[in-house]
């Protein structure tokens, strides 16, 4: 059989952080869509141990992408290693391994390392990689380069809420308000403009206007993943409003023997202080034939926000579900029997 020609590419950064907390970003996939650009959900499918698979959505020039990844990860080397599945045993996915080197004074270097089937069409989740434009993956190194070099104090730039309602009345109601998000607009003040696009059902592209506190405008772009059989709708701001970062969460419907909880958990990232001098990642690029390798907030600083980004967050998220609640109810309708 012939051999299969890959594409290889080689990315690297150094960071002035321990080597152990740039493996932990890298390990904790499933926060990266709040601190990494591209990504918008990790689903953990399997977690045991040293070997996971992961089904990974994310924004790639413009268009949402998934695939499932394979990975192994070896703390002592901190090395994780991961192999991307595609439909169908015949077709080669994306192999490649996440490394990092200690350097001298307590700093580090991150390599990304790839190999992609040179044969990879559009049609194949493998062919994400060849599909993302040279920047995507530079700003993935520049955001964990972002983000180890101020781990001691990333806890506090975090603002996390939760809220949650009683709901008498279907699930599948209350679903379908949060599902239907195009027609939120007439419904809350805050609100002015949304613009959808959804070419995949249940993969949701929305731009919209929100009126802040002020009374001045932003515009916010994001992107939601819709899980309809499990009462779920994930998403990601990938242009939140000015004061954050970024921004993630979902709204969830649970049913139960007694009703339904409708709950929204929803993060946010606050703009940092700078921190270390950025470095433009290396890049190395070259095809070959062969098989694939072994593969065995940034401005200003936003302390002072926290407070207020959490009550804006909890606020909406209350009006909402309220309405969410609101729609569920008032679509039952109790015949009461003349005596």
């Amino acid at each position: 059989m012939p051999e299969t020609a890959f594409h290889h590419t080689s990315h690297r950064v150094d960071i002035a952080a321990p080597a152990g907390v740039v493996y932990g970003l890298v390990a904790d996939a499933v926060r990266w869509p709040l601190f990494l650009t591209p990504t918008v959900h990790v689903e953990a499918l399997d977690l045991e141990g040293a070997d996971q698979r992961l089904r990974i959505w994310a924004l790639a020039c413009d268009d949402v992408t998934s695939w499932v990844t394979r990975r192994t990860l070896d703390p002592a080397a901190r090395r994780i290693d991961f192999r991307q599945e595609v439909p169908g045993p015949s077709e080669p996915g994306v192999t490649g391994s996440w490394v990092v080197e200690e350097l001298p004074e307590g700093s580090s270097r991150l390599t990304l390392r790839s190999a992609l089937p040179a044969s990879a069409t559009r049609t194949t989740p493998a062919s994400w990689l060849e599909r993302a434009e040279h920047d995507d993956l530079l700003a993935l190194l520049a955001d964990l380069k972002h983000l180890a070099e101020r781990w001691a104090t990333l806890d506090e730039h975090i603002v996390a809420v939760e809220e949650t309602l009683r709901v008498d009345g279907p699930a599948e109601l209350a679903y379908d308000f949060l599902y239907r998000i195009e027609n939120w607009p007439a419904q809350l003040p805050r609100l002015t403009r949304l613009d959808l696009v959804e070419e995949t059902p249940g993969i949701q592209q929305v731009r919209m206007d929100l009126l802040a506190d002020d009374g001045r405008t932003h515009t916010a772009r994001g992107v939601r993943v819709c899980f309809p059989h499990g009462g779920r709708i994930v998403y990601k701001l990938v242009e939140p409003p000015a004061s954050t970062v970024a921004q993630a969460g979902e709204w969830s419907v649970e049913p139960d023997a007694s009703g339904v909880t409708l709950r929204g958990r929803h993060q946010a990232v606050l703009r940092c202080p700078d921190g270390p001098s950025d470095t433009t990642p290396d890049t190395e690029t070259r095809t070959e034939s062969g098989t694939a390798p072994d593969t065995d907030p940034r401005t200003a600083s936003g302390g002072g926000a926290g407070p207020e980004v959490g009550r804006a967050l909890g606020r909406d998220s209350a009006v909402v579900l309220g309405l969410a609640r609101r729609y569920a109810q008032s679509a039952v309708r109790v015949i009461t029997p003349k005596p």
